[in-house]
């Protein structure tokens, strides 16, 4: 694997690799990014304000301290050279795979879930994918890219096909999209989370991959992100959603993207993205758990 060399790690998840269960790792890209960069600098961002953040969880009655945990920092990615970036990150999952541990990659824009994804689906072929988003992400083509954070989704559904995808929150796209959506080919809630209960029960113990795109949430929560949209998700919903998420019995894999951290100079988007980081590692651990019964 192919990573930077730096001394942070995220909080008390300081195993080393041969000796995690949950691998951290993070993606320093916004290539295709078409607003407001800065998401390629959310990783060590959230590194350094972990420090600040307790290693125990109220809400899951966890303490990240208790579980085997190992966080690689960030991949070692070339500037610029997008399709080299996705194969790194896509053989990096790949090892993570193999080596049998659990990957937990944070982003980066929207597109370097692509290749974690694809390399989840190789693994589990059954794979089905909660998506919380502000945005639909499934144009055909974005800026003239196939691949990029506004059309990465529509090319997920190329591998995992109709009724795999599950989407939360959404409340911006192109006409198209949602119409392209609507004629089956995923399963879109827009504006809440309404019905996330149900649908984790209908996929409780099939394999799924979670990808969370932080602008779901409101701007007045978390301003920092590159195409900030009103009508929002409260983080009160997320913890909500974390809740329904503890219910799967087959969570392989999740994500979460599109901090950037410099875009609210207040640093409350990035305490929030630290959180959610906590918060999804011990889903993580206990899912492995429950598969280990």
């Amino acid at each position: 694997m192919k990573m930077s060399k730096v001394d942070l790690s995220f909080q008390s998840c300081k195993n080393t690799y041969e000796e995690a269960d949950v691998v951290i790792f993070s993606v320093p890209m916004d290539a295709t990014t078409s607003f407001r960069p800065g998401t390629r600098f959310a990783g060590n961002a959230i590194r350094v304000d972990s420090f600040g953040v307790e290693w125990y969880s109220p809400y899951r009655e966890r303490d990240l301290n208790e579980f085997k945990t190992a966080d690689i920092g960030d991949l070692d990615l070339p500037i610029g050279a997008v399709d080299d970036a996705l194969e790194i990150i896509y053989q990096t999952t790949k090892q993570v795979l193999n080596d049998g541990k659990t990957p937990m990659m944070v982003g980066g824009e929207h597109l370097v879930s692509y290749p974690v994804i694809k390399a989840v689906f190789e693994k589990y072929p059954n794979l089905h994918i909660i998506h919380l988003d502000a945005h639909t992400d499934l144009r055909t083509s974005f800026f003239g890219r196939d691949l990029s954070h506004a059309t990465f989704m529509r090319h997920v559904h190329k591998f995992v096909g109709d009724g795999k995808i599950f989407q939360f929150g959404i409340r911006s796209g192109e006409k198209p999209e949602f119409d392209w959506a609507k004629a089956g080919h995923v399963t879109m809630r827009k504006f809440d989370f309404e019905g996330l209960d149900k649908v984790v029960e209908h996929l409780k113990n099939v394999p799924v991959y979670i990808t969370i795109d932080l602008d779901v949430l409101d701007p007045a929560v978390f301003p920092g992100t590159g195409t900030p949209e009103p009508g929002g998700m409260q983080y009160k919903d997320l913890l909500w959603a974390f809740d329904q998420f503890e219910k799967l019995n087959h969570l392989v894999a999740a994500d979460f993207v599109e901090l950037a951290p410099m875009l609210d100079p207040s640093g409350a988007s990035t305490a929030v993205a630290a959180k959610t980081l906590r918060e999804m590692v011990l889903i993580l651990h206990k899912n492995l758990e429950k598969q280990s019964r």
